[in-house]
């Protein structure tokens, strides 16, 4: 396994499976004894954007335009 110039490997898919590690998943790098290991972190909430929780719960009733004009403080 080749690391790139971003310093990225890819995760074996079938490591992946076996640690239920998805695109979200926080994993930390651990050295121990001259030995370094991905591990998968334990309490790690899914973070990704900070808006992603938030994403869906809006519930405006008005239209692109009417927004438009409400922020651009049209009457």
């Amino acid at each position: 396994m080749k690391v790139t110039i971003k310093g990225q490997v890819t995760i074996p898919q079938n490591i992946r499976e076996k640690l239920g590690i998805t695109h979200l998943t926080e994993v930390d790098f651990i050295e121990d004894k001259g030995r370094i290991y991905l591990v998968k972190k334990k309490d790690a909430k899914i973070s990704g954007h900070r808006f992603r929780n938030l994403r869906g719960i809006a519930q405006v009733k008005m239209t692109t335009d009417e927004i438009m004009a409400l922020t651009r403080g049209e009457k």
